[in-house]
């Protein structure tokens, strides 16, 4: 006796999903966007190409491979003393930049106060004014209150340039930080004080912890903007010169492989840093 199984009625059987042809806007807007980053990225890509170059001259064609412009850059004592004074400089603003940029987020978050809706519209204000502004206006304010570019102790680049890089990126911490504070679920801070913990316990056991990674990302992104800062340092350097002044400086002489090097380096640390920065603002947004 034989079975005759009839065809199952319904939908038929399932197979992988099948995905619609792109149209054309879809196309041109991929092809705009690879050519948007090609036009940013294809001039750093050959910055880093020629650092590599084993010739005296930056000139086509390009001869690899050499890692000799790396190795003068670490018997290159201006070089050297430069990247010293950027490292402090960049350190020490972003010491300023927290001290003054946590606190100024935590009253904007906690406080009424009159103007405070026109000072969250303003406070980015310091960033989106020209370098050139910031570093004239600094540099008459440290003039009008008597303060020398040169005053400093012997690790400081000088005070002047130390205070106007803390002022100008200070307003990187607030935005950052503030943002977070403002997704904060202030349940959190009852809840512990509700469990007889003060308001310092509070603070270091629930609400910093909340707050890390935007305090830690907006640090990392004040040190790499002051790290790469010329306009401002250029008009409050005192006795030392920084990085960017240092290579803008050799410049001057021509585009060396040398420069290519020095900026190849002063590149990769940058990615690094803002890569990490990403990270934690990932985590901070999860």
């Amino acid at each position: 006796m034989s079975l005759i199984v009839a065809p199952a009625q319904g939908k038929p059987p399932a197979g992988p999903p099948v995905r619609p042809p792109a149209d054309h806007l879809t196309r041109g807007l991929f092809l705009a966007g690879a050519a948007v980053f090609l036009f940013i990225y294809l001039p750093l890509g050959v910055v880093v190409l020629y650092a590599f170059h084993d010739a005296n001259i930056v000139a086509w064609p390009f001869r690899p491979f050499t890692f000799r412009w790396f190795t003068a850059l670490a018997h290159d004592r201006g070089l050297i003393d430069s990247a010293v004074a950027s490292l402090k400089l960049a350190i020490m603003a972003t010491l300023i930049a927290l001290g003054v940029g946590v606190p100024g987020a935590f009253a904007l978050d906690r406080l009424n106060f009159p103007g405070k809706a026109a000072f969250e519209r303003l406070v980015l204000l310091p960033l989106i004014l020209p370098g050139v502004i910031t570093g004239v206006a600094l540099l008459t304010f440290f003039s009008f209150i008597g303060l020398s570019l040169s005053s400093g102790f012997p690790l400081v680049p000088g005070w002047p340039v130390v205070l106007g890089h803390g002022a100008a990126l200070t307003s990187v911490v607030v935005t950052q930080v503030y943002a977070r504070l403002r997704r904060f679920d202030r349940v959190l801070e009852e809840a512990s004080q509700d469990l007889y913990a003060n308001e310092w316990l509070t603070f270091w056991h629930v609400t910093l912890p909340v707050i890390r990674s935007a305090v830690l990302g907006s640090a990392l992104l004040v040190f790499t903007l002051s790290l790469d800062e010329i306009a401002v340092t250029f008009f409050l350097i005192g006795r030392q010169n920084t990085i960017p002044l240092q290579i803008w400086g050799l410049l001057r002489r021509g585009i060396t492989p040398e420069v290519n090097a020095a900026a190849t380096v002063v590149f990769a640390l940058s990615v690094c840093v803002i890569v990490l920065w990403a990270r934690l603002t990932r985590e901070a947004t999860e």
